[in-house]
């Protein structure tokens, strides 16, 4: 039984899972600020297209059926960035990463399997060799426990 190679396996899986969070963390960190920032500049631009173009709809439809057609392209845009965001490829350090996490808990549970096999083997060896040696014992322990109940019993 090798415990310190348990405890290696279970050290690299605890170091695997903590690169893969600040992977994760750095990736979703690294361009929350500057897309924040686009965003907004997007966004301040967006309501200017959409007042020109509102401002030359009102001139064609009344201003009901300007702001109607103009909500519904905003939708319109919401919904592909929001396909555009769920559709951004996985990097290749967090393939790379979850590749040896996986790795080091399929070599945790095979050090484990071996663990208690061998455990098992050797309750069996223990348990064959302390039986013979066991019972020459047995009938000195009677006799102890005889002479011990005449001592107590004042007859």
């Amino acid at each position: 039984m090798n415990v310190s190679r348990l405890v290696d396996h279970a050290r690299v899986l605890w170091r695997t899972d903590r690169i893969i969070a600040e992977l994760r963390l750095k990736r979703l960190l690294s361009g929350l600020g500057l897309q924040a920032l686009a965003a907004l500049i997007a966004s301040f631009g967006l309501l200017l297209f959409e007042l020109a173009a509102y401002f030359a709809l009102v001139q064609v439809w009344n201003a009901i059926w300007s702001a109607a057609a103009l909500g519904l392209i905003n939708i319109l845009i919401a919904g592909l960035l929001a396909l555009f965001a769920l559709r951004r490829p996985v990097g290749h350090e967090l393939a790379l990463a979850t590749e040896v996490h996986h790795q080091a808990i399929a070599a945790l549970e095979a050090e484990i399997k071996n663990q208690e096999s061998g455990a098992a083997s050797l309750a069996s060896a223990l348990a064959s060799t302390a039986i013979p040696l066991l019972l020459p014992l047995i009938p000195l322990l009677v006799q102890r426990l005889r002479s011990r109940k005449a001592d107590m019993d004042p007859v």
